[in-house]
C-alpha cells in the first residue's frame, strides 16, 4: 500500500498559477486512483481532480476546474501534479491527495468519486488566493 504526502500549496493574487505535488512512495505506482480534493472550512471536501496511474493515464476533473487545472504524472519519480492556473479567491482551500488501489478497472473514470471510498490521504496542502 502507497503512502501519499503534498507540497506546493502558497499564496497567490487571482490570475495567478500554482502547482501542487503529490509525492506516492510505499508501493508500485501504477494502477492507483489518485485524485485530488479540496475542502474549505464548514464545507464538504470535494474532489477536483483524478488520474489514474500508469498505463492510460487517464484524468478527470470538476466542472468548475476544467481548462484551468491540470492533473499530470511522472511514472519514474512517483509523483502526481496539480497544476493549477487562473487561480480565484473561490480556489482557496485545503487541497489534499488521496489514493486507492484501482483494482485493474484501468480508468479514472471506473474510480469512485467520493472521500468515504479513499483510505489514503496526505496531510493537505493550503491554497489561498487574494483577490
Amino acid at each position: 500500500q502507497v503512502q501519499v504526502l503534498e507540497s506546493g500549496g502558497g499564496s497567490v493574487q487571482a490570475g495567478g498559477s500554482l502547482t501542487l505535488s503529490c509525492a506516492v512512495s510505499g508501493d508500485a505506482f501504477s494502477g492507483y486512483c489518485i485524485r485530488w480534493f479540496r475542502q474549505v472550512p464548514g464545507k464538504e471536501r470535494e474532489w477536483v481532480a483524478g488520474i489514474y496511474t500508469g498505463g492510460t493515464s487517464s484524468v478527470s476533473y470538476i466542472d468548475s476546474v476544467k481548462g484551468r487545472f491540470i492533473i499530470s504524472q511522472d511514472e519514474d519519480k512517483k509523483m502526481v501534479f496539480l497544476r493549477l492556473e487562473s487561480l480565484k479567491p473561490e480556489d482557496t482551500a485545503m487541497y489534499y491527495c488521496a489514493a486507492r488501489p484501482g483494482f485493474g478497472v484501468g480508468s479514472i473514470e471506473y474510480c469512485p468519486i467520493g472521500q468515504e471510498h479513499y483510505r489514503i490521504w496526505g496531510q493537505g496542502t493550503q491554497v489561498t488566493v487574494s483577490s
